[in-house]
């Protein structure tokens, strides 16, 4: 199948879609995380009460990020082509869905995602786990096959993988995922040359 013949597409929001401004190993210090832990795996293995101070701070945190978002080179113009070409177009992210609505509102793409296809950390278990894009897959009532999943960290890809998606790699010059990777752009410009 070609790249342009796809019609549902699910995308990671940061770093994909925006230029990448989390600074994780800041993040992992400010609410003493071993560099080497995942922060969301780290938090919810963390008792209740100290994993809800800890959760707090993140999302403040990252609220001020997704007010401040900029889109990445090329993805306004992909995500508007794909929406003009009639696709389904979803977000799977690991950050809160509410966020990503605030995140979509400040690189002016709020239009182009129903909040419904919009998938947090809150409502599908967070990537790697396929979670997310198989409960997109049953809610657009399609096969896992029929979706690709666009993200610029392994973990998108991973995600893709395990639930039989197509995956894209974007926004990294070069490839350091082969074997999990459908297509490959250095940027979403890139990417929407690949559509024919």
């Amino acid at each position: 199948m070609s790249l342009g013949a796809i019609r549902h597409w699910v995308f990671d929001m940061d770093g994909t879609l925006t230029v990448a401004v989390h600074d994780f190993a800041a993040i992992r210090e400010a609410l003493g995380i071993p560099p080497e832990h995942d922060i969301l795996t780290h938090l919810a293995a963390l008792p209740v009460e100290e994993a809800t101070v800890k959760h707090a701070w993140l999302l403040e945190h990252e609220r001020d990020l997704a007010i401040a978002s900029r889109p990445a080179a090329g993805a306004v113009e992909l995500v508007r082509e794909l929406a003009g070409r009639g696709c389904q177009l979803g977000i799977l992210t690991r950050n809160a869905r509410e966020l990503a609505h605030v995140t979509l509102e400040a690189i002016g793409l709020a239009d182009c995602f129903p909040v419904e296809h919009i998938l947090g950390r809150d409502e599908a278990a967070p990537k790697p786990n396929p979670d997310g894009l198989l409960k997109i897959a049953r809610a657009w009532d399609v096969a896992p096959s029929e979706l690709v999943m666009v993200g610029d960290y392994r973990f998108d890809l991973d995600c893709g993988r395990a639930a039989g998606a197509r995956t894209v790699l974007v926004n990294l010059p070069d490839n350091p995922w082969p074997e999990l990777v459908d297509w490959h752009a250095a940027d979403c410009h890139a990417l929407r040359g690949l559509l024919g």
